[in-house]
């Protein structure tokens, strides 16, 4: 049995003719669908867009520095605060380890085990890396950079867009690998690959790296607030628990001789949350961006808009306003909005 989404069906999306390599596919014409930057406005096509892509890695570059200053900065709080619970100045001893872990990118096998066990990735099956390559060439031969620095991953996910990842690791979800057509799935992975653009490889690892202890926090905070919201008895009880443990460790500070810095970072904890979680949806409009200035806006926003009809979402704000909050990606609204203005 075959549906829209077989892989086997060769007359779907998945059609044999659908997977042909760019340089031996015809030019479009009545009832083939153009390329992607036939479908957007005037000055977007491959010659403005490989104009802007010479000054991708510049802008990028400081984008991801942007980008990882605050979560360095959340995690030197947090590791000092768990130093406090050893005392100082035994509690740099804490404070120095964890900063001269992060020798530990450098290792080669560590970008593949981050793929696999941290974000829960799979390697492509031999069909799939098949599907994926024509589109992953075109791609790479438009952005400018050379494939072999990459490695592509599947996640197993519903949505259209994986997990940001750092390093050398591009992922796909499996919607987009099962559903979208070749010209689809090519704008799929180039916001994907947006995120990888300008700056160096290791430099992104290495911020990822020193951010797991601010995600830690931000996934306990929000398992604490669906705790709240589930069980408000032992929720406030945690939040209480937490309270006083702030208290006792001011007032250790403030009697120790400490001054008042300590109180205030020992609560930078409980405000970087929302902060973070806005960083990550900076980052995503920020590859979405990059996508549009290779050319894919028009088409990006056509697989927003197929994944919203398909998974019956609103297209506007449909969460809370506390999940708006602390969301790690934006609603389809404000990327639709972002594609749309960088492509004008």
């Amino acid at each position: 049995m075959t549906g829209p989404g077989d892989p086997n069906q060769q007359d779907g999306a998945w059609g044999q003719d659908s997977w042909r390599p760019a340089q031996q596919q015809p030019s479009f014409g009545p009832g083939q669908a153009p390329p992607p930057w036939a479908q957007l406005p005037p000055g977007s096509g491959p010659q403005a867009a490989g104009g802007q892509q010479r000054r991708l890695p510049e802008v990028s570059a400081w984008g991801n520095v942007v980008a990882a200053a605050p979560w360095f900065f959340w995690s030197l709080i947090l590791v000092i605060w768990i130093g406090g619970v050893f005392g100082y100045p035994a509690g740099w001893i804490v404070v120095g380890a964890w900063i001269l872990s992060g020798a530990v990118v450098f290792v080669g096998s560590v970008e593949d085990l981050l793929a696999r066990y941290l974000f829960r990735l799979r390697r492509p099956t031999l069909i799939e890396r098949e599907r994926l390559q024509p589109v992953w060439r075109q791609l790479h031969a438009r952005a400018g950079t050379n494939p072999e620095r990459f490695t592509l991953w599947v996640q197993e996910s519903d949505d259209v867009n994986a997990t940001p990842t750092p390093g050398h690791v591009v992922a796909v979800t499996r919607w987009a690998l099962y559903t979208l057509p070749p010209q689809h799935l090519e704008a799929a992975l180039a916001h994907e690959l947006s995120h990888h653009l300008g700056g160096r490889s290791w430099l992104s690892l290495l911020g990822f790296w020193y951010s797991i202890p601010s995600r830690a926090g931000l996934i306990a905070a929000r398992a604490i607030a669906r705790l709240v919201k589930k069980v408000p008895a032992v929720g406030c009880g945690v939040l209480a628990f937490l309270a006083l443990a702030w208290i006792g460790l001011s007032l250790a500070a403030v009697v120790g001789g400490a001054g008042f810095i300590w109180p205030l970072v020992y609560l930078t904890p409980f405000v970087a949350p929302p902060f973070l979680a806005w960083v990550n949806r900076w980052q995503v409009k920020e590859a979405d961006r990059r996508a549009a200035s290779m050319g894919y806006g028009s088409t990006l926003v056509q697989v927003l808009y197929g994944w919203q009809h398909q998974h019956q979402q609103n297209l506007g704000r449909e969460t809370t306003r506390r999940q708006q909050v602390m969301s790690n990606t934006p609603t389809l609204a404000d990327r639709v909005h972002t594609l749309e203005q960088s492509t004008v």
